[in-house]
């Protein structure tokens, strides 16, 4: 049985004009967010080549879901252009409309990475998170 077929969590991307879409699904909102994180490390590298050994928490709060699933990316983009990191790895917890998170990554390494974009900011382009077929799908277009 496939990983998508036993509703393992799991993310996608998905074409949007010049920019690009980050879906995250799971059992949970939680898993959700996870593996929306995870896809928008796989815009800019292979994220099983990243190590997880350098961890950031990171709290976010919004009035809502989806607005939460933005700041979140956001928050992720913000480190990773400022603290030149990339991350493989994610722990989040979510009480009411607040975001609290652990990530691991590590330091770009341009050679071994070999990143093909910049991502600027997560935006509000079919920007939707909601629990569907028994499954929670967080999703967003992201501007490179």
């Amino acid at each position: 049985m496939s990983a998508h077929a036993a509703g393992l969590p799991r993310w996608e991307h998905y074409p949007h004009e010049a920019d690009i879409g980050v879906r995250g699904i799971g059992a949970t909102r939680e898993e959700a967010f996870e593996q929306a994180a995870l896809a928008l490390t796989a815009v800019v590298t292979d994220p099983a080549g990243v190590s997880p050994g350098e961890a950031l928490a990171i709290d976010c709060e919004a009035p809502d879901d989806e607005l939460l699933l933005v700041d979140w990316l956001d928050a992720l983009v913000f480190a990773m252009a400022t603290r030149g990191l990339l991350f493989a790895r994610f722990h989040v917890t979510i009480t009411g409309h607040r975001l609290t998170a652990s990530a691991w990554g590590e330091r770009v390494d341009r050679a071994r990475h070999q990143p093909v974009v910049e991502i600027k900011g997560a935006t509000c382009t079919t920007l939707r998170v909601a629990l569907e077929d028994g499954r929670w799908i967080a999703q967003t277009v992201v501007d490179v």
